[in-house]
This record gives structure tokens, sequence and C-alpha cells, in this order.
């Protein structure tokens, strides 16, 4: 059974940074295709970025390229999302979500449909404040 756990939300301020970590079990990292998410209250999840870690192909939202950084971490089976810059606009609850190694990057939006992934954790909150 796939169980995704994040971990490393918070509160900061305009400008500041956080890593998110994503823990698998059941699934490796190692070879995968991952996403991070997010929702704001009263609006639909959206995509943030994906990556497929065997062909070490990424994609971002554009409202995140250049401040963000998803990327398999060293640690156990993890997933990371770094942030930095953030902006009140990136508050929200992050989800990490994963699906099947053989699902292909093409690196365009629709590589971030929700639907595209089966697997999902429970979340992690972020606030920015101004």
């Amino acid at each position: 059974q796939v169980q995704l756990v994040e971990s490393g939300g918070g509160s900061v301020q305009t400008g500041g940074s956080l890593r998110l970590s994503c823990v698998a079990s059941g699934y490796s990292v190692s070879d995968a295709r991952m996403a991070w998410f997010r929702q704001a209250p009263g609006k639909e999840r959206e995509g943030v970025a994906t990556i497929h870690t065997g062909f070490r192909r990424t994609y971002y939202a554009e409202a995140v390229q250049g401040r963000f950084a998803i990327y398999q971490g060293n640690a156990e089976n993890t997933l990371y999302l770094h942030m930095d810059s953030l902006k009140p606009e990136d508050t929200g609850m992050y989800y990490c979500a994963a699906t099947s190694s053989s699902e292909r990057l093409y690196g365009r939006s629709g590589d971030l449909s929700p639907d595209r992934y089966p697997y999902w954790g429970q979340g992690t909150q972020v606030t920015v404040s101004s």
C-alpha cells in the first residue's frame, strides 16, 4: 500500500523560504513520477511542480518557476520541494502526489493534472504573511 507523508510546512513572511518533505512507503522514489500540488481556501487544487526521478526531468507551473525546486533527496525515499522568495499567494495546503513511473513527463501543463495521480498525502500547511 502506497503512503505519502508530508512535513515541513509552516508560517513565514514574504520573501522567506521553506523546504517541504514527502516520505514515501510502499513506493520507490528512485524511479518515480511524483508531484506537489497546493490548494488555497475556496480554490481548486493546482499543480506546482512535477518530476520523473528516473529520467531526471522536471516541470513547474509558471507561477513558481525560478522560485521552487522539486528534487529527490538523499534521505531514504524522500521527495522535496524547496521554496524560495515566498509570496502571500503561495499560501495553501501543499500535497505530495505519486503515480506510476511509466507515466511520461511531457513538459506541459497536463503533467500537473490532479487526475493523473492516484496516490496522495494528507498535506502540510504553508502560510506566507505580508
